[in-house]
């Protein structure tokens, strides 16, 4: 199935055709992928929608270049993904992809600055920890420890750390899935504002329908197959979302 449905104005960012992703776990073969088509385009904030085992996750670390597929192959910006040396998918990361995953991941014993300073100090062109931090609203907690921030300050630490060496593309695992509803919708309209404010290509995992509602397209996915494509006429604003 292919998807083209972005503006022809919007340059094309993620070209994905015949993906495939097989796994073998002994006797077991488990078809994670079985033949993706889909393109994702510059400042979209896209989410995939679908249960768990359905190849989202899988679908998002071979975009971010943290997996290779079995068939099948992605280009970013018209290169070729597939088939890149390890070095070069190394490269790809660290200056093309921002990562928020569902665990925060921060270092406990560095401060909120210190924990997005982690990236910054690898980065060609980041921003400060500071303003990477003001943009999710988290000004006032530099300084403090993981052990001294909420789930949601934390997992906003790390949107901060995903998004401060100036990312083309942020790729979101369930990034509230540890998260009760009230604190889940602060850090998603932290997502937000990245991708409207840096114009960041977004995409967020999700298994939530309701989040679906602040995107402007939701790529449905079941047994490794896209299932269905959507987009919303309005999208909602994160704190109009309830679950």
């Amino acid at each position: 199935m292919s998807v083209k449905e972005a503006s022809t104005s919007s340059q094309l960012v993620f070209e994905v055709r015949g993906l495939t992703k097989t796994y073998h776990m002994g006797d077991v073969r488990v078809d994670a992928l079985r033949g993706v088509d889909l393109d994702l385009f510059s400042g979209e904030l896209v989410v995939l929608l679908g249960p768990s085992g359905s190849g989202k996750s899988t679908l998002l670390n071979i975009i971010g270049g943290l997996d290779v597929p079995t068939d099948g192959f992605v280009t970013y910006l018209g290169e070729r993904l597939t088939g890149s040396t390890d070095r070069d998918l190394t490269d790809y990361r660290r200056l093309h992809v921002g990562f928020v995953f569902q665990f925060y991941n921060l270092i406990p014993s560095l401060t909120a600055r210190e924990n997005v300073s982690v990236v910054t100090e690898i980065s060609k062109k980041p921003m400060t920890p500071e303003e990477a931090l003001t943009i999710v609203g988290l000004s006032s907690r530099l300084d403090h420890f993981p052990s001294q921030l909420s789930g949601g300050e934390q997992q906003r630490v790390a949107i901060a750390r995903g998004i401060a060496k100036n990312p083309s593309v942020l790729l979101c695992d369930e990034p509230t899935g540890a998260l009760d509803s009230k604190t889940g919708i602060v850090v998603l309209e932290a997502i937000d504002r990245v991708n409207r404010e840096l114009g960041t290509t977004t995409v967020v995992i999700t298994h939530n329908v309701d989040i679906a509602d602040m995107a402007d397209r939701v790529i449905h996915l079941s047994d490794g197959l896209i299932t269905e494509v959507t987009r919303n006429k309005v999208k909602k604003h994160p704190r109009d979302l309830h679950w």
